[in-house]
């Protein structure tokens, strides 16, 4: 049977490998960023217009948050479809879903045309898209750790994170563009949909990148993309699910701590034109990328936890400077970017080696969907409520907690690994 499969099968390079999972998660978070800008500048007044704006912002970032809760729904759920249909039949139908989402978000009439039907319709197709998400993990990642040097392991870690930040700079420079040179009522009346039907027209070249390398002769066993059974996965695997859920989670919460909050907080509480808040993330963005890539270096010579550690701490450092957010937002957010780059470079890569072989594909993805979850789904929603409730040195011991979750987390994992 393998021999007749091979023959209809392509062989995969290294090179080939890395282009087509830095493309699928540059298009992933490129959508990702496209609505969580738009949450801030733009549904809260298309969609929630009857409320005062802070109010208007936290129900915009609330319906965000849909997305990630839904995501491990579509995440068992596709199991049963992968047996059905397949790994790549999988794949397409959930980004055939995502991008329908995406287009009808581009298309849907605000709150003054349909009236509450607006964020009602906004949230479904939010979830749509979480289904989207959820559904197309395709462990392309995974594999790409197993086809790594033995001796380039972090080098090769590093490559699927660098979509985060690229995703970010790409969406966060059609935001820059549409905000500075179109006029306000052009923006919101038309502008802002372009970005949502880029994502559908970028969406549509990754599916045929991935595609090509889903049905592509990797050289893996079978074993490492296969589905394990949900109840027998968490029964014996449930303490590196918990590790690899909270390892990451300083990274994800500040995912949305420089990208999304700082949106939202110029909206709302400063007097500065939204242009130059995104032209400082653009900067940052582009060093995170930098950043990232000097973490595959450093895990390789130092170790993974090394550089994880160091960069926790430098969250810290982060925390006291949340202050010029306010008085001079460039120190902050720059700075903040560099930090990301520093945690979220090897942050997905740390565990996955724990688990055991034939439970690896699903207890990655089921470990990256909870940590989503806990670390970046509220994260804009609580960061504003505590700011407008408090002050900024609320939304700063929260972007502390997940630091000290990360950090206890380091801990378990040595106390762990000198016990066997």
């Amino acid at each position: 049977m393998n021999s007749v499969n091979h023959t209809h099968m392509h062989e995969a390079t290294i090179d080939e490998i890395v282009i087509t999972v830095v493309m699928a998660r540059v298009t992933d978070f490129f959508g990702f960023f496209v609505y969580a800008i738009a949450s801030a500048l733009v549904f809260p007044r298309l969609f929630f217009p009857t409320f005062d704006p802070v109010t208007g912002t936290l129900l915009s970032f609330a319906i965000f948050s849909l997305a990630f809760l839904a995501r491990p729904v579509a995440s068992m759920s596709g199991r049963v479809i992968q047996r059905k249909i397949g790994r790549a039949g999988k794949v397409t139908l959930a980004l055939v879903i995502l991008g329908t989402a995406t287009m009808a978000i581009g298309m849907l009439p605000g709150y003054d045309s349909i009236g509450w039907w607006a964020p009602v319709l906004l949230a479904v197709l939010r979830i749509c898209q979480g289904l989207g998400l959820g559904g197309a993990w395709d462990g392309l990642t995974l594999q790409l750790q197993h086809s790594a040097p033995e001796n380039r392991q972090g080098f090769y870690a590093m490559v699927p994170q660098l979509g985060g930040p690229i995703g970010f700079v790409v969406a966060a420079s059609l935001f820059y563009v549409l905000t500075g040179f179109l006029t306000e009522e052009e923006f919101f009346t038309f502008g802002w949909r372009f970005t949502f039907f880029a994502v559908l027209a970028v969406n549509v070249v990754s599916l045929f990148a991935r595609l090509r390398l889903l049905n592509a002769d990797w050289g893996v066993e079978e074993e490492l993309v296969t589905s394990a059974p949900m109840r027998e996965l968490i029964t014996n695997q449930w303490r590196p699910i918990l590790l690899s859920a909270f390892l990451p989670l300083a990274s994800y919460a500040l995912f949305h701590m420089v990208t999304v909050f700082p949106l939202g907080i110029t909206n709302l509480f400063t007097g500065r034109d939204v242009s130059d808040i995104l032209f400082l993330q653009l900067i940052g963005g582009t060093l995170a990328v930098f950043a990232v890539i000097a973490t595959g270096v450093l895990a390789d010579r130092f170790g993974r936890r090394y550089v994880l550690g160091v960069s926790t701490v430098l969250i810290l450092v982060l925390c006291l400077l949340i202050g010029t957010l306010v008085t001079n937002p460039a120190v902050f957010i720059v700075f903040g970017f560099v930090v990301l780059g520093l945690t979220y470079g090897q942050a997905s890569a740390i565990v996955p080696r724990r688990f055991e072989r034939k439970y690896r594909y699903s207890g990655t993805a089921l470990a990256t969907n909870l940590s989503w979850i806990l670390g970046a789904a509220f994260a804009p929603l609580v960061g504003l409520a505590l700011v407008a409730g408090f002050g900024l040195w609320a939304a700063a011991i929260y972007l502390l907690s997940g630091a000290v979750v990360t950090f206890v987390a380091l801990r378990i994992l040595s106390n762990s690994e000198a016990a066997t």
